[in-house]
């Protein structure tokens, strides 16, 4: 097992759904792009998951076995108030986006999503979780942020991993 430092932290994605192979090459997708993943098929693995590592951000399928994501997201919101809950489902309406906006998810986005969509929430994501545990306000951030604003969503999470690094430091 190798060991992060803050330097090589790597942002930590947890990401819920029982479609297997849909969890796999999503993880994998996200591996590649420089996440830590932990891919888990239900619910109360999440849970689990979380209670054992640091999560940053949570992608939670809505319908599954078992807990299903509403009940993931207001779980691990209750438990781990910094982690920022992405709700990603084939099988969404305009009550439960509202439902689950309300329990505290980030955003609320449909499959097939973009992989390119998905980052850049993920981006926005991770972003608004530093602001909050930081305490930095939008101006600040977008001040820390500067030139790197311009590029990839890669390159703001890794300004933003690094603006959490030096907040924290």
């Amino acid at each position: 097992m190798t060991v992060q430092t803050p330097e090589t932290r790597k942002i930590h994605l947890l990401i819920v759904d029982d479609e297997e192979q849909f969890l796999r090459a999503t993880a994998k997708r996200l591996e590649v792009r420089g996440f830590q993943v932990t891919a888990v098929d239900r619910g109360e693995k999440a849970l689990e998951a979380a209670e054992k590592q640091t999560i940053d951000i949570a992608i939670v399928d809505l319908k599954m076995p078992g807990m299903d994501g509403e009940k993931t997201l207001s779980a691990l919101k209750a438990r781990h108030p910094w982690m920022e809950v992405i709700i990603l489902t084939g099988h969404g309406s305009i009550d439960s986006a509202v439902k689950c906006t309300q329990s505290g998810a980030y955003s609320y986005l449909q499959k097939p999503c973009e992989l390119d969509r998905l980052l850049e929430v993920v981006t926005e994501a991770y972003k608004r979780r530093v602001m909050n545990k930081a305490r930095i306000k939008e101006e600040k951030m977008q001040e820390l942020l500067g030139p790197a604003l311009s590029q990839s969503p890669l390159a703001i999470l890794e300004k933003i991993r690094q603006i959490e690094q030096d907040a924290e430091g």
